[in-house]
């Protein structure tokens, strides 16, 4: 048998897996408006590739996932926010290389969204809506579960 049998090729992901950490970003609705749920979510538009998803980055040397978490939402929306329930962890190759990405649900408590390199806008959607919009099935799969630990109002 020739070759490598982790080589290119057979799919296995390269190299140091890619640590990142972010949150679904929430806020209530005022009451009489939004689809039912009484919340609307954050979806982060990156212009460099085109997509919608949920606020997050890759983790400082050192740095614990949650707080890496509440800095990218700072970083990316402009808001800050108070983490709650722990949300799944997508774990998926990028460039041939495993990336981990942990979840949190976090409220926004206040701030405002500056356009940057990283990020031109952001949008606030009741949850049908931003299910339509994200670019990528994980972060629906997020979605869903924000949706399944959502505080009652």
């Amino acid at each position: 048998m020739s070759g490598d049998p982790h080589g290119p090729g057979n799919g296995e992901p390269r190299g140091p897996v890619i640590r990142a950490a972010g949150c679904v970003l929430w806020r209530r609705t005022p009451v009489g408006t939004g689809s039912g749920t009484g919340v609307e979510v954050c979806l982060v538009h990156r212009p460099k590739y085109g997509d919608f998803s949920f606020p997050k980055g890759k983790l400082k040397r050192h740095e614990e996932p949650l707080a890496a978490a509440v800095r990218e939402v700072l970083e990316e929306t402009g808001h800050h926010c108070a983490p709650g329930p722990r949300l799944p962890t997508s774990r998926y190759v990028v460039d041939g290389r495993p990336k981990v990405v942990d979840y949190w649900a976090a409220e926004a408590t206040g701030g405002s969204f500056t356009a940057n390199d990283e990020v031109d806008r952001i949008l606030w959607l009741a949850p049908d809506a931003a299910r339509a919009r994200l670019t990528q099935p994980r972060d629906v799969r997020q979605l869903t579960a924000f949706l399944d630990v959502l505080p009652a109002s």
